[in-house]
């Protein structure tokens, strides 16, 4: 998650496995089109990838910053420390803003480099700027809340030593 690495099945659906046309993504949506050449020979899509690079996608794939300390509150109203499972996890949870959803996250963790909580996820294009603030929902005692998650650049880290 931290190094923003998008998994199939997880983060996105396969086009031989979507089930309806809103499971499908395009490279643009996923943050791919750097390997999308559309100045080669024709292809198959080749005229909507175009297209859809000319008007922008219409989802984004981008990163979260979920807030620790209002996470942390809604626990504590429980007696309970916030649940951090010890492995990312791959269950899309809904993203929020005002009353209406704006997308899903599609796989977290909690990152012991950085210190925070992130997720990957999708969203309408007009929400995908970094620093907009979005709602994640989460789960505590079988009741439905919100915590403010800010978008963020992916990835969230990218040491110089990678490229050594």
């Amino acid at each position: 998650v931290e190094a923003g690495f998008i998994l199939q099945g997880c983060d996105y659906t396969a086009a031989s496995d979507a089930l309806i046309p809103s499971h499908l993504s395009s490279p643009y949506e996923l943050n791919l089109g750097w390997t999308v050449k559309l100045d080669r020979a024709p292809f198959i899509g080749q005229r909507a990838l175009r297209a859809e690079k000319e008007r922008g996608p219409a989802w984004a794939f981008v990163g979260l910053d979920i807030a620790w300390e209002p996470l942390e509150r809604l626990y504590a109203a429980h007696d309970l420390p916030p649940h951090l499972p010890l492995a990312a996890w791959r269950t899309p949870v809904p993203i929020y803003r005002g009353m209406r959803q704006i997308g899903r996250a599609t796989s977290g963790a909690w990152s012991p480099t950085l210190k925070r909580n992130l997720a990957l996820a999708s969203v309408e294009a007009e929400f995908a700027a970094v620093g907009t603030v979005v709602d994640f929902e989460v789960t505590v005692e079988w009741e439905r809340c919100r915590v403010p998650a800010t978008v963020s650049a992916l990835p969230f880290f990218d040491p110089p030593r990678k490229r050594a």
